[in-house]
Parts: C-alpha cells; structure tokens; sequence
C-alpha cells in the first residue's frame, strides 16, 4: 500500500515526502540553504532530533550549528564519541571510569580512570579512531527504556553515578543514546549521525584531556588552545573539596540532602568561602601600598555582596574600606555609544567617563578630596550630591565593575596600588560522570531569580538578553580574568538545590511558541534532577541571599 504523502516547507520551498520518512533525509533532499550543517529542526514550532519521522505536512525550520540549541548539540554528541573511541583504543579492561569535568578555553576537560596513560601517542589513536567513525556516519541511535531498566544498564556500565543519578528522578522513562554498541545517557538532544562532528582536537592537559571544540561563531575551525591556569586551578580546588564531602554529582547531593538534610552542608559551604574572604584580606592588609581593590566578574556572580564581605573582612584586619561601583562614572546616557545593531552599549568600556574615573582615583592617591558621583539610572545622568572622600593611611577603594581587570580602566594608576580580584560562580558539581553543569546555567538561574524579584523582570525577558550579556562577558570580562591576582569562586555546593524552588515557577510561566520557550525546558528538565530545598535558613551575608532575597546587605 502506498505511504501517505505530506507537503513540507522549508525555506521558502515545499515539497511532499511520504510518512515516517526521517526529517534528516527530508532536510539532505531539500538541501536548505545554511552555512552550516543542520543539526535538529523546529517542526512547527516543536524542537525535533533529525532520526524522528514525518508525522503530518508541516513547516520546518533548520537549527544549524551556529545557533544556541545546535552547538550544544554538537557539544554534547563529541563527548559520545569521545567516549566510543577512548574506550576503543584503551580497551573496556581497563577503565574505570571517564570523567568530564569542566570547560577548558573552548573544550571540555576530561580524565581517564584506570590502567591508562595519557600519552601524545594514546590520543593520536584516540583521534584517528574519532575521524574513522565520522567518515563512517554511523547512526547515534535513540531508545527510550523505563527507569528500573536504565539504572540497570548504568549498573552493568560500572556509570554508578547515573544509577545514583536516577533514584531521584520522578519520570517513568529514559531515553538511552547508542553508537555502535556504547550505550550512554545524555541530558539533552543529539545529533543524528557522527558524519557532523567532524571538527575536535584532542589536547593533553594537567592530568587529562581537553576535547577541543568549535565556537559558536566559527563552527567549522577548531580554535587555538587558550587554558586558563588560574581559573582552572580554583575549579580544581573546588572539585577536590566537592570530592572530600563525597558530594561531587548532583546524585550525591540528592542523597547527601534526603540522609542528613541541608543543614550542616550548608554551614560547611558558608565557612569555606568566609575563609577564603578572609585569607584575601589578610594577603591585601599585608600590602601597605594597596589602595585600589579592583573587582570584576560576569554577571550574577555575586560581586555585590563579595565586596561588602570582603570590606568587613579588611576592617577586622584594621583597613578602613570604602565601596566605588564603576557604574558611577557610567556617561550621560546621549553620550553612550551604539552597538552592531544600533542598542546603546552600557557594557563597552567606552559606556565609562574612563578620563573622569582616573582623574578622580589619581586625586585621591594624592591625598585630595573628591566629590564622588552617582549615576542615575532612570534619568541616565550623573549627579553630584556632596558625595566626599579622602583617603588616609588605613583607607582602601574596594572598586566593582566589569573592567575592572582592564588596565585601560585604571591606566593612570600605579600597577602597585592596584589589587585585582575576579569573582565567578564555577559550579563545582556534575549531573554525572558525562554530563557537566555549565557555569553558565548557574549564573543564568540566579540572575533570573534576582531580576524577577528586584526589577519585576519576567524569566522570558531575561532568556531573551542572555546572549547578549554572554556577548560581552566574552568580550570585555573573560580575556581578562588571568590577569587578576586572585580568583573567587562563589558557587555554593547546594544553590541550584535552593534555586530549583524559585526559578521553576519563573520557568514555567514561559509559553509554548515564545523563542525562549525550548531554553525554559531545557533548565526546567535541568532543575529536576535536583532534590528542591528552602532556603530559609541561608546566613543573610550569604552570596546566595543577593539572589533570593534576605541579604543584610542590599536593602
């Protein structure tokens, strides 16, 4: 019997395929004009893998490798075949266990546990074996498994932290991803073939590997090698200490929360990072020609409080510290520059009177008087309202803004006045041993929180200029942060358990058809790994209440 015939359109083209036809095979036979390989479809207005099938006459619309969704699908599909190769080469004798820890400049750091040497010699294997399989095209396939069932498979696997992962999930069912026998669970979709993943490179690094990926911007060219050693070293610091509370995946978090609860957990977090605080104050109080605190970070890092705990900490060690947000010398708004699209730019350096600020800070150092000023956001002017300072022996400028790492910020000050810290939250957990939490998904999850509450800004709104706040971190924060004296880690251990209770009813309100709505899922489906705590017990100095609400300092 003859199949259905359904009309597809596509880029201004339509043409009938018959039913239960693959929507790669209809993309490769309409052949879309895109740059850049199609790797999932929006089949009326639904977010669809390639392998899935024609189901009704439809409007498809290609999500390329240059777009969001797309590259993290390309991403995630190298560490299956990552995975299928390392295991291959090494033999599954010998391996325990492979471990994706977290990004290193545009890949993913990766060890190897077992009798295996990360050898130049054994990735060149790697490698060549990963270029075999591409050629090849061999199919990623999708199967859906009831629960009882995947933690099985993951038990069989020696993936324990899966098995762990999956006693706390409240869906029936799995979907288990194969290549070429390697079955695997990935958090999110995949590609449809391994005939698109073509661009990596293999790099040895510390005690691992670095998969070396593409940009988003540039998603045919493997980008130079760029580590960044002294982030990389807080992360692995933060990993270790993950690791000795037994609580390095968000399964032994889960089960860490349901045995003893939050508590004590909590506790142990907060003590760590007031220690930390307090050994930074103690390293600037021993610098007599300190003056000017210089502190930066992306977005939804909790600078705002770091600061306020950082300048209680060095007046216990007898500094007198004074608070300077750079925003303050933000320029008239009509003086603002424009962006590619023709937006005013508040993140560009050239937003900042950078004459001005020097001018101001050099009087100061001098010993002089300066009226400080302070911007107003909703006339988009700065005023001077008898805002006086001084500066005598003990006293200390704690400055917070995102150049604040950039000599040109602060190029008339002496290089030995300046002290730089930079302040991200690096997620020290995992969703398990092959699906990492971005650092990113964290900040975002607290800066939808935080603007909701404070500016009544909806977590639609805040998806929506994401990009763009991501855009100039890239540009104007994160080519910057080796050059800090001081790196500050403020994820806590247990936040996104916390957050999950604020941020999913934000998530939820995004509808279906909104260009947000897939980001709204994938967090969604994110959170709900975790095992939801209140939060009101958190200390109200703790970095978290900047975000939820309660902190003593931001009234």
């Amino acid at each position: 019997m003859d199949k259905k015939m359904y009309r597809v359109t596509m880029a201004g083209m339509t043409e009938e395929f018959p039913e239960g036809m693959p929507y790669g095979n209809i993309v490769e036979a309409m052949k879309p004009d895109t740059k850049y390989p199609v790797m999932l479809v929006m089949v009326n207005g639904r977010l669809r893998e390639l392998h899935k099938t024609l189901k009704e006459s439809c409007e498809l619309v290609p999500i390329t490798t240059a777009d969001n969704i797309g590259h993290k699908t390309y991403k995630r599909s190298m560490t299956l075949l990552m995975l299928k190769a390392v295991y291959h080469v090494a033999g599954y004798e010998n391996i325990r266990k492979v471990v994706i820890h977290y990004s290193v400049s545009d890949g993913y750091y990766y060890t190897i546990q077992g009798n295996v040497r990360i050898t130049s010699e054994f990735l060149k294997k790697v490698e060549e074996h990963m270029h075999r399989i591409v050629e090849e095209k061999l199919p990623i396939i999708k199967r859906s498994v009831d629960r009882g069932e995947a933690a099985r498979i993951f038990h069989k696997h020696g993936m324990y932290e899966k098995e762990q992962l999956f006693r706390f999930r409240r869906v029936s069912r799995v979907n288990i991803y194969s290549l070429d026998g390697f079955e695997d669970y990935y958090y999110g979709f995949m590609a449809w073939h391994t005939g698109y993943l073509k661009y990596f490179k293999l790099i040895p690094y510390d005690d691992g590997v670095v998969l070396q990926m593409p940009k988003q911007s540039k998603p045919d060219e493997v980008p130079e090698f760029k580590p960044s050693p002294k982030v990389f070293a807080i992360q692995k610091e933060s990993e270790k200490w993950g690791e000795m509370l037994k609580v390095d995946m968000v399964g032994a978090l889960n089960d860490y929360i349901s045995r003893n609860g939050i508590q004590k957990l909590m506790l142990i977090g907060e003590a760590l990072q007031e220690g930390k605080i307090s050994a930074i104050a103690e390293q600037i109080s021993s610098r007599r020609d300190v003056k000017f605190i210089m502190i930066a970070g992306p977005s939804s890092s909790g600078k705002t409080t770091f600061s306020q705990r950082l300048s209680i900490q060095l007046a216990a060690h007898g500094m007198n510290p004074h608070t300077i947000a750079v925003d303050n010398y933000f320029k008239n708004r009509e003086e603002t520059p424009l962006d590619e699209f023709g937006k005013k730019n508040y993140e560009c350096l050239e937003a900042v009177d950078v004459d001005g600020f020097n001018r101001d800070m050099t009087a100061l150092l001098k010993g002089n008087t300066v009226e400080i000023p302070r911007f107003n956001f909703v006339d988009g002017r700065r005023e001077y309202k008898g805002d006086y300072m001084q500066l005598g022996p003990d006293d200390v400028l704690v400055i917070e803004g995102i150049h604040g790492l950039n000599d040109k910020l602060s190029y008339a000050l002496p290089k030995m006045n300046k002290f730089k810290i930079y302040i991200s939250a690096l997620t020290q957990l995992n969703v398990d041993e092959h699906n990492r939490i971005p650092t990113t998904d964290g900040r975002l999850l607290r800066r939808i929180v935080r603007d909701n509450r404070t500016r009544g800004t909806s977590a639609q709104e805040t998806i929506a200029m994401w990009s763009s706040v991501r855009r100039g971190e890239e540009q104007y924060i994160f080519p910057f942060q080796e050059e800090a004296d001081i790196i500050y880690n403020s994820a806590l251990i247990y936040e996104l358990a916390v957050l999950k209770l604020y941020a999913e009813p934000l998530l939820f309100q995004i509808q279906p058809g909104c260009p947000e709505y897939y980001e709204a899922v994938r967090l969604l489906k994110f959170l709900d790994y975790f095992v939801g705590v209140p939060g009101e017990d958190i200390p109200r100095n703790s970095i978290l209440r900047e975000f939820i609400g309660g902190s003593c300092f931001l009234v």
